[in-house]
C-alpha cells in the first residue's frame, strides 16, 4: 500500500510556516474548549471557530472542502468524525463532544482535533477520551527519524490495548499534510512496527486515533459526511501534527510544540511566537 506514494518533505523555513498555520488551530481549539457548555450549538462553536481562524488572517481548511458546509467536524457522542455543525444539535449535560479544526496559513496546513466534555460526563468516557489522547502522544513519542511510518501505528495500537477495551476504527487514520491538508502517506492507528516509508527529517504528519467504548463497526449517515459507531456506542478522537525534525518529533498544533507531554529535549528549538 506504500510503493505509490508521494511524501512531501519540508525544508526548515516551509516548517516555520507550517507552525504559523498550526498555532492558528491550536489557539482556536482552546477557544473552543472554553466555549463547550450546555446549551451551546455545534452551530455556535463552527460560528467561533471560523472567526477566530479568520481573525488570524487564516482560512478554514474544512470549509467548501469536498462541500462540507462548516469550518469544523463537530461529532457528539456516537458520532466519530465529520460532523456537521447545527444549529439543531444542541449540546446537554453530559455529553461527549469531538472538535476537528483546520486553518491554512501562507499556503500551509494545520489540523487538529479534541474530545471535550460537557459538564459532568460519565467516568468511563472521559477515561475513553483520555486513552484516545495518550495513544496520539505515544504515536509521537514512536516516531524517529531512521523509524519506520508504522511504528507510529503500533505505538499508537499498544497504548489503546494498555488503556482498555475500545474499538480501534479502521478506514480513517492520520496522513501526511503540508500545501494540502490530506497528503500521503496514510497514517494506521494500528499495525505491526517496522514497516512503510522510512521516517526523515521533514515529514510532516498528522496522528489521530479514533476509538470507541464498543464496535470498532461504522455507517456514514445520509448527509454523506458524518460518520458514527453502528453499535450507538461513544466515540473520542484526538489528533495533532507533527513535523520530524533533527531533535525529534514537533507537534506544530500544540501550543508549546509538544513540550509537556515530550519533554524539552524534542522541542529545544525556539518556537514561532
Amino acid at each position: 500500500m506504500f510503493r505509490s506514494q508521494h511524501i512531501q518533505i519540508k525544508s526548515d523555513e516551509q516548517i516555520e510556516l507550517m507552525r504559523g498555520a498550526g498555532l492558528v488551530v491550536g489557539r482556536t481549539l482552546e477557544r473552543l474548549r472554553e466555549a463547550v457548555a450546555p446549551g451551546v450549538s455545534t452551530l455556535d462553536l463552527d460560528r467561533i471557530a471560523e472567526e477566530s481562524i479568520r481573525g488570524e488572517g487564516a482560512i478554514p481548511s474544512f470549509k467548501g472542502y469536498q462541500g462540507f458546509p462548516g469550518s469544523i467536524c463537530a461529532s457528539v457522542n456516537e458520532q466519530i468524525v465529520h460532523g456537521i455543525p447545527s444549529a439543531s444539535q444542541v449540546l446537554a449535560e453530559g455529553d461527549l463532544i469531538s472538535i476537528d479544526c483546520g486553518a491554512i496559513l501562507a499556503g500551509w496546513h494545520g489540523d487538529a482535533a479534541i474530545t471535550v466534555p460537557v459538564g459532568e460526563v460519565r467516568p468511563e468516557y472521559l477515561k475513553m477520551a483520555q486513552v484516545c489522547e495518550d495513544a496520539m502522544w505515544a504515536g509521537f513519542a514512536a516516531a524517529a527519524i531512521g523509524g519506520r511510518l508504522t511504528d507510529i501505528s503500533h505505538a499508537v495500537e499498544k497504548a489503546v490495548r494498555a488503556g482498555g477495551k475500545y474499538g480501534i476504527v479502521k478506514g480513517y487514520g492520520g496522513h501526511g499534510i503540508g500545501t494540502e491538508m490530506h497528503q500521503d502517506p496514510h497514517v494506521l492507528n494500528y499495525g505491526k512496527p517496522g514497516r512503510g516509508p522510512k521516517l526523515i527529517k521533514g515529514m510532516a504528519l498528522a496522528i489521530e486515533p479514533m476509538i470507541t467504548m464498543g464496535s470498532a463497526d461504522t455507517v456514514e449517515l445520509d448527509d454523506e459526511w458524518t460518520v458514527v459507531t453502528r453499535d450507538g456506542s461513544w466515540a473520542a478522537h484526538t489528533e495533532h501534527s507533527f513535523v520530524l525534525t533533527d531533535d525529534g518529533p514537533w507537534v506544530l498544533t500544540e501550543l508549546d510544540g509538544g513540550r509537556t507531554r515530550l519533554g524539552d529535549a524534542v522541542t529545544s528549538r525556539q518556537p514561532v511566537a
